[in-house]
């Protein structure tokens, strides 16, 4: 290899992570060797980057092979462990250049991770570009403050922290003059986005000043979001701001009152629903997805089935589905477990009621007029995030308009407007 291989497992902040570390990789001159930035958010996620790690190690028998990212943030033994890791590194240390610099000598230790919880700032790396050509990931806010009683991410990612408001508009103008027709605003809590800084700060304001700052950028689009944070500006943007992307993904979780509390989340069911009604008349064209975890420790039928009733109840169109897995060092792991099989029955029925809604949504965009913004040769994703096959192939990045036809259940396919091309 002439240069590093970088693997990313996980989230979108993973994503703009890795393309810092591909930066800093190459100014220290690093080579023949392979970085892997792990995930941490379910035990699956733990074992994918275990084995995705030992494969890599087959195929680069010659290459150093280093392992960072949540997982190895959380737990860098297990890790270090692994035959053939020749580093480990933590989540504050792998953005830092001064890691490569050492990496680049071979003058670091093999494990090299501090204590997140006590990292109090976020700094924002300037990119110039990124790995896809197609959208660009900001981070705008690392960490978590809120303990929910499922969830290791705190562990891995340290305390809520926010990037400068005039960062990340830096950041965003810098992706637009490179090219970029869309935007993603990134990070583990972004609703939580500002509480840290000085001044009156929210992920509303925030928005509503990346859109003034960068008055042509075409497209921004938020990460999953905790409905019960999102603040009056945020609503006000979402209804008044074209701009932003009509597809919100919710941290939602769960639909029984019960459950929710045993998660410690900070809703109820009957937010959930205000929620996603407020915002649907706001902006009727909106569409929802959702993270929901099947198989919650004391989970019953009739719980459950909240669960399952809520897709409907809040107009639901993309669900993202974990059957729930304890993690050490969780509260939810000392609760009494519901039977494997059981959580994954329940995962599998909350998937299929979502293939389910998913097509219903897209019966109904059969014979639209929309615009793309094309990932991939003939693959397009339309404002609401669905996935369209054109009849031709458009550059990656490039706005194209279609009109939609039939679909499979997954994607529709699409038709190319001569001349509406980037209109």
């Amino acid at each position: 290899m002439s240069e590093p291989l970088i693997v990313t497992l996980g989230c979108r902040l993973n994503a703009y992570e890795s393309e810092v570390m591909r930066r800093h990789a190459a100014d220290a001159g690093l080579a023949d060797c392979v970085i892997v930035n792990t995930c941490a958010v379910t035990g699956e996620a733990v074992r994918q980057a275990e084995q995705t790690i030992r494969r890599l190690r087959r195929e680069h028998p010659a290459a150093r092979l280093i392992v960072t990212g949540c997982a190895a943030q959380i737990e860098p033994e297990r890790f270090a462990d692994i035959a053939g890791v020749d580093h480990v590194i933590g989540n504050a240390e792998k953005l830092e250049p001064a890691t490569y610099r050492s990496l680049s000598t071979e003058g670091l230790e093999r494990v090299v991770v501090n204590d997140i919880m006590s990292v109090r700032e976020t700094a924002l790396h300037m990119l110039d570009g990124f790995g896809s050509r197609a959208r660009a990931y900001v981070q705008i806010q690392n960490g978590c403050d809120h303990r929910c009683t499922f969830c290791i991410i705190p562990m891995g990612r340290g305390p809520s922290r926010s990037v400068a408001m005039g960062e990340v508009v830096a950041q965003v103008r810098r992706f637009v003059e490179a090219g970029y027709a869309e935007v993603v605003l990134t990070g583990v809590d972004i609703t939580s986005y500002g509480t840290d800084l000085p001044g009156p700060s929210s992920l509303g304001r925030l928005v509503k000043q990346v859109l003034a700052g960068v008055p042509e950028l075409r497209r921004l689009r938020l990460s999953s979001i905790d409905q019960v944070e999102a603040d009056r500006h945020l609503l006000d943007a979402i209804a008044t701001e074209p701009r932003v992307m009509p597809h919100l993904h919710l941290s939602m979780q769960a639909g029984d009152d019960m459950i929710l509390k045993r998660m410690k989340r900070r809703h109820l069911r009957a937010d959930a629903i205000r929620f996603c009604d407020e915002v649907r008349r706001l902006r009727p064209d909106v569409v929802f997805g959702a993270d929901l975890i099947a198989g919650f420790p004391t989970e019953t039928d009739a719980m459950f089935e909240s669960t399952l009733d809520l897709v409907e109840e809040c107009g639901l169109t993309y669900l993202h589905v974990f059957p729930f897995s304890p993690r050490k060092g969780t509260p939810a792991a000392r609760m009494p477990q519901v039977d494997r099989k059981l959580v994954k029955e329940r995962a599998a029925r909350l998937r299929a009621k979502g293939k389910a809604v998913h097509a219903r949504y897209l019966d109904r965009l059969q014979g639209a007029r929309i615009e793309l913004l094309m990932e991939q040769g003939d693959i397009g994703r339309t404002p609401h995030f669905a996935e369209v096959r054109v009849d031709r192939k458009s550059e990656v990045g490039s706005l194209t308009w279609a009109r939609l036809g039939r679909h499979d259940g997954r994607r529709l396919d699409g038709m190319v407007i001569e001349g509406m091309v980037n209109a």
